[in-house]
């Protein structure tokens, strides 16, 4: 069962301006992924829920957030249908992120008030999402559409909110892109949680990273 409402969980993905996003079926190294991110200052994780048996994964990864990260906001990514929806918020996902727009899962999400973030590529899709009650659409993939498509559905939307995925990465350059543009927050996965952490076990480069992009986004939005 979720523990942030879906009002608290986009709040916080607005105050940080980050949501990491990561998926390893050895739930030891991914202990030690949250934790750094967490360390860095992270407050959301996506858990991109792409493999075999993956809830397994989820699942304990949430009791270990719970019992040792106070106030980390687990949610679940890669989410196809409604059923997988609602096991992973028995799980405890706060929040759910699919890549395309499904209203099954809106309507169970909203059953329980677990925030969903659908992948929209198009005005009319989004515009959809938001009257399914999407608090932060996700715009996915981000670097098929870059800032400008964000700028430029902001015109006529001033009031949506929006997460690209997919073309993101810890720069100065690509960050102010985005948020000059409009952008609520931004996921990142392999720019952020890359290859060579992973196969180095770096983790104190992880925590590191997680801290400078969060330093960049706050320096990027007081332009």
């Amino acid at each position: 069962m979720a523990q942030y409402s879906r009002i608290e969980v986009a709040q916080v993905m607005a105050d940080t301006g980050l949501v990491p996003l990561f998926f390893n079926s050895d739930l030891a190294l991914s202990r030690k992924v949250l934790k750094a991110c967490y360390d860095g200052g992270a407050r959301l994780l996506e858990f991109t829920a792409r493999g075999d048996f993956a809830h397994e994964v989820f699942g304990e990864l949430t009791k270990y957030a719970i019992a040792e990260l106070p106030g980390m906001i687990m949610g679940v990514g890669s989410v196809t249908d409604a059923a997988a929806a609602s096991l992973y918020m028995a799980l405890g996902a706060n929040f759910i992120v699919t890549p395309v727009l499904r209203e099954d899962i809106a309507i169970v999400c909203n059953r329980r008030k677990v925030m969903w973030s659908p992948g929209c590529g198009t005005l009319s899709e989004i515009a959809r999402a938001e009257e399914l009650g999407c608090e932060i659409v996700k715009l996915f993939p981000g670097a098929t559409y870059g800032p400008g498509f964000v700028k430029a559905i902001k015109g006529p939307q001033p009031w949506t909110s929006v997460m690209p995925t997919g073309g993101v990465s810890p720069t100065e350059e690509n960050l102010t892109g985005w948020f000059n543009a409009g952008v609520t927050c931004v996921g990142m996965g392999s720019k952020l949680i890359s290859k060579e952490i992973l196969a180095t076990l770096d983790f104190m480069k992880l925590e590191q990273d997680v801290k400078d992009a969060l330093a960049l986004i706050k320096k990027v939005r007081a332009k």
